[in-house]
């Protein structure tokens, strides 16, 4: 798998995450790329120096920024190491349920929220959903190197699994109370649905409660990672 942009293969590095090959374009110097072959040279890295056209060609048409590096594909985790990831910092546990987002901006750019507001994972299903791919992680600017995502067979029965654990489930709909309006603090996940069809109503029975972001405009809904960035921002603020 290729990742690209000089954020995403910087924080790579930063993260150990093993790179087999970078690629940097011939002629391009200012201080992040510097800094991406110093740690490039620091892991042994095979740099190859090339033109533009060919980072293209790799980058399939995305955004480099002069530089690409080819990985192993991204290293999914199971839901018990997000919950240990938890009990290790001593912290409530945070985790994100995706039900059936396909878009790979979205699951990039949610998970660039969920690392910046300190969640301990995601969880997305095996079928019916996008993967983390090169697209997932250019979106997350870096964030996949830090955030763990759990694949899993069925999204339900993580979501019981985690309530055996005393995890409070909380799915994203129309229905329920205003998220500054509900206690956030405890173990918490929040189940976030696609744009198109939003929590599927079996998903959303086994929650434990519904949240709904109050919204003032004429367009009544919001893309699925703005709507994710809102939730995690607010039990952020709770839990101070």
């Amino acid at each position: 798998m290729y990742i690209f942009g000089r954020n995403p293969v910087k924080e790579a590095y930063r993260a150990g995450k093993t790179v087999d090959k970078l690629y940097m374009q011939k002629g391009e110097f200012d201080p992040t790329l510097s800094a991406i072959r110093a740690l490039a040279k620091e892991a042994r890295t095979v740099i190859s120096f090339t033109d533009k056209a060919h980072l293209d060609k790799l980058a399939a048409g995305g955004n480099h920024q002069g530089v690409v590096a080819a990985v192993t594909d991204f290293d999914y985790c199971e839901l018990d190491d997000i919950v240990a990831a938890a009990k290790a910092k001593n912290e409530d546990l945070l985790v994100l349920i995706l039900d059936g987002i396909t878009d790979p901006h979205n699951l990039g750019a949610i998970i660039r929220s969920a690392e910046c507001f300190g969640a301990h994972g995601i969880v997305i299903p095996k079928h019916r959903s996008v993967s983390v791919n090169d697209t997932v992680i250019k979106v997350a600017s870096g964030a996949t190197a830090y955030m763990p995502v759990a694949k899993v067979t069925n999204i339900n029965d993580a979501i019981r699994d985690l309530k055996q654990r005393n995890v409070w489930v909380y799915a994203t709909d129309f229905d329920g109370e205003p998220p500054k309006s509900v206690n956030l603090k405890g173990n918490i996940a929040v189940v976030i649905g696609s744009e198109g069809e939003g929590v599927h109503r079996l998903t959303k029975q086994l929650c434990d409660g519904s949240l709904t972001i109050p919204q003032y405009g004429r367009v009544n809904s919001l893309n699925a990672s703005v709507a994710a960035g809102v939730v995690l921002y607010e039990i952020a603020r709770q839990r101070g």
